[in-house]
């Protein structure tokens, strides 16, 4: 079953907060509430609740792929 809260995890700050991620598509950048940094993928991921988040995005979890046709890692 896909789920669409994810709660995201600055890297610089430590700030968290839960997010509704988007069905069919993936989040490129997300404005920290705690810092105003502006987060963005990490290298190989395909948005930022794959980089940061503690569920990765819908279309990672439910086949692998971004919206880019990238493979994201899939975590369990």
């Amino acid at each position: 079953m896909t789920r669409f809260e994810s709660t995201l995890t600055c890297p610089l700050c430590g700030h968290r907060r839960s997010e509704t991620m988007p069905s069919d598509a993936c989040q490129y950048f997300y404005d920290c509430q705690g810092c105003g940094a502006v987060l963005k993928p990490k290298p190989g991921d395909c948005c930022v609740f794959c980089s940061y988040g503690s569920v990765p995005c819908p279309p990672v979890q439910e086949g692998g792929y971004c919206e880019t046709g990238r493979q994201a890692p899939v975590r369990g």
